[in-house]
């Protein structure tokens, strides 16, 4: 067995509550369906991914598609169901936030914020997720280098919120056999330049399911402190993404590979967001 591994020296946690902190010795793993579709789908997902032992529920009210043809989200109508099932299932809850219009009204029923990909360079939004003081994770951009990313990051930190995570969750290069290339040099390398934790979203860089565990393993390895994966009921069926969405057996199994791969470095996978 290695020798244990500390999280960078440099790495700063950010507390979303008391179980759920990125950057410390536990890993994070956030999980939940890309959109919320109903009550009772959000209430089986966080109930399923709390028992495998995620830390915090995810789930998008507010969707950006490509398409304008493709289901956009529930909208303000999900966050109050988002909010529930995660009260109920005494897990933290982060969602997307994609305008500054939004950011007040999130952040009502969210412990944590979500800046997506396509927003990463959205100035206004940052600032205002900054002024919010709220926890947030930043996703990179599908085409920023690390200096833009760190950079975007920086625009949220300038408006006073130390609170930020920053999520790789791969890149656009000429490769089409999966949906984005996963930047695994960017995990040492952000550690290396920021204090900011740094975690790891296998799902949309993968954009297949059977893609999604060894991504996973190969993040953590690479010194992630936290994976986001998309989990729905009945992934066939999930009006977002349903390509990369795992069900609830195969998210478990995964569980179990992480906390495999944690071991070998000396580092522990927190085995619940709730409260102790």
């Amino acid at each position: 067995m290695l020798a244990p591994t500390e999280p960078s020296t440099r790495t700063r946690p950010v507390t979303v509550t008391a179980a759920c902190v990125f950057g410390d010795r536990e890993l994070v793993v956030i999980a939940g369906p890309c959109a919320v579709e109903g009550i009772e789908m959000i209430r089986a997902t966080a109930r399923a991914v709390r028992d495998a032992g995620a830390g915090m529920l995810r789930g998008g009210a507010f969707k950006p598609r490509t398409s304008p043809h493709s289901f956009q989200g529930m909208g303000a109508e999900a966050l109050p169901l988002l909010a529930q099932a995660a009260r109920e299932a005494g897990l933290p809850v982060i969602t997307e936030v994609g305008d500054p219009r939004q950011v007040d009204l999130v952040v009502q029923h969210a412990d944590m914020l979500q800046i997506g990909a396509r927003s990463m360079q959205n100035y206004p939004l940052l600032a205002e997720v900054g002024l919010s003081r709220k926890p947030v994770v930043l996703k990179r951009g599908l085409a920023a280098t690390l200096k833009e990313f760190l950079l975007a990051a920086e625009h949220i930190q300038v408006r006073g919120n130390e609170a930020v995570v920053l999520c790789e969750r791969g890149i656009r290069t000429f490769e089409t056999a999966s949906r984005f290339t996963l930047d695994l040099t960017a995990i040492p390398l952000l550690k290396q330049e920021t204090h900011l934790p740094v975690i790891v979203d296998p799902s949309h860089a993968g954009g297949k399911a059977h893609l999604v565990p060894p991504l996973a393993r190969a993040a953590v390895a690479a010194g992630a402190d936290g994976l986001m994966v998309e989990v729905h009921p009945r992934p066939a069926e999930s009006r977002s993404d349903a390509d990369q969405a795992l069900g609830f057996a195969e998210f478990a199994d995964l569980m179990r590979q992480v906390d495999r791969c944690a071991a070998v470095l000396g580092r522990a996978r927190g085995m619940t967001g709730v409260e102790q």
